[in-house]
C-alpha cells in the first residue's frame, strides 16, 4: 500500500509539473508573439518615396530636412506656392509621402511640403507613436512653411495614421486654417480590438507599445481634439467599406467637431480609397475646400 501511495504521489507531482511547464511555455509563446507584433507597428518597413509618379507640370519639388523640437531630422519635400497657400500632406502608418495627392495640389496652385514621419521612409526615429509624437513631426513642418517668402496661409491633408496626427497638431496650432481628414481614427484604442484579433494578445501589445513609446493608448483620441479647430474648418472623408478602422470613426469625428465642417462617405470605398475610386469628385470638394477656407474663393 505504500508503494502504490508514493507511486501516485510520483505521478501527480510529474502531472504538476508538466502542467506548469506547459502553462508556462503558452504563457512565454503569447508574450513573445505580442511583442513581435508591437514591434511590427511600432517600426514599420521604411517605405521610400521615390517621386517617379509625380505629374507636376510647372514646378518640381525639392528635398529639405526639418527638425523638430526634440531633435529629430525628418525627409521632406517642397514645392514653393503659387497662391499664398501651403498645404501640408501628412501620410499613413507604414507609408511614405503620398505622391498622388502631392501633385493634385501642386496642380492648383498650392505650395505643398510633405515628409516621412518619424521612424519612416528617410528620416531618422527609432519608433512610430501611431499619432501622438507625429503631431509634433507636424509642428516642423509648419514652422518651415511658415518661414518661406509669400506664405500667407497654411492648410492641412492627412491620410489615416497622418490624418490622426493633422486633426491633433491642428487643434494645438492656430496657424494651420483648415484640415481635411482622410480615413481617420476617433480613438486610437479604437483599432486595437481590429489590428490585433485574439483578445489574449491586446494587454500586452499596449503594455510593450505604452512601456516602449512612453505614451498611453489613451492620451491619442483626435475625437476629444476635433472641437478645438473650430471656428477653423474641417473636412472629413471616409469609405464606409474601410476595414482598418472603424466605419462609424468619420461619423464619430463629426460630431465632435466644431463648426465650420464638412463629411463625405461612401458605401463602396475602403481605407484611403477614395480618392482612388473617385479622383474627378474628390479632387473637386477637396480643392473647393481649401479655395474657401484659405483662399477666400
Amino acid at each position: 500500500m505504500k508503494r502504490s501511495v508514493l507511486g501516485w504521489r510520483y505521478l501527480a507531482n510529474i502531472m504538476f509539473a508538466t502542467i506548469v511547464a506547459i502553462a508556462l511555455g503558452a504563457g512565454i509563446a503569447v508574450a513573445a508573439l505580442a511583442f513581435l507584433q508591437t514591434r511590427s507597428y511600432l517600426h514599420p518597413a521604411r517605405v521610400i518615396a521615390t517621386g517617379q509618379s509625380l505629374r507636376l507640370t510647372q514646378t518640381e519639388y525639392r528635398e529639405i530636412e526639418l527638425t523638430t523640437e526634440d531633435g529629430l531630422k525628418l525627409y521632406a519635400w517642397y514645392t514653393p506656392s503659387q497662391n499664398g497657400a501651403v498645404i501640408l500632406v501628412a501620410h499613413g502608418h507604414a507609408a511614405t509621402i503620398p505622391e498622388d495627392i502631392y501633385s493634385l495640389f501642386v496642380r492648383h496652385g498650392y505650395g505643398v511640403l510633405a515628409w516621412n514621419f518619424r521612424g519612416h521612409g528617410k528620416s531618422e526615429g527609432t519608433f512610430t507613436s501611431l499619432g501622438y509624437f507625429e503631431a509634433i513631426d507636424a509642428k516642423a513642418a509648419l514652422d518651415y512653411a511658415l518661414s518661406q517668402p509669400g506664405v500667407r496661409h497654411v492648410g492641412a491633408w492627412g491620410g489615416s495614421m497622418g490624418a490622426a496626427a493633422m486633426i491633433r497638431a491642428t487643434a494645438r496650432y492656430p496657424q494651420i486654417e483648415a484640415v481635411t481628414a482622410d480615413s481617420a481614427y476617433a480613438t486610437l484604442e479604437d483599432i486595437i480590438p481590429m489590428r490585433i484579433p485574439y483578445p489574449v494578445l491586446r494587454p500586452l501589445v499596449r503594455f510593450f507599445a505604452e512601456t516602449e513609446t512612453g505614451v498611453s493608448v489613451n492620451e491619442v483620441r483626435p475625437e476629444d481634439d476635433i472641437g478645438k479647430i473650430s471656428p477653423r474648418a474641417v473636412f472629413i472623408i471616409q469609405g464606409m467599406q474601410d476595414g482598418a478602422i472603424p466605419v462609424d470613426s468619420a461619423q464619430r469625428l463629426f460630431d465632435a467637431a466644431g463648426l465650420p465642417r464638412s463629411l463625405w462617405t461612401e458605401e463602396s470605398a475602403h481605407h484611403l480609397g477614395m480618392f482612388p475610386q473617385f479622383p474627378e469628385e474628390y479632387e473637386k470638394r477637396v480643392i473647393k475646400f481649401f479655395d474657401e477656407y484659405l483662399l477666400g474663393k
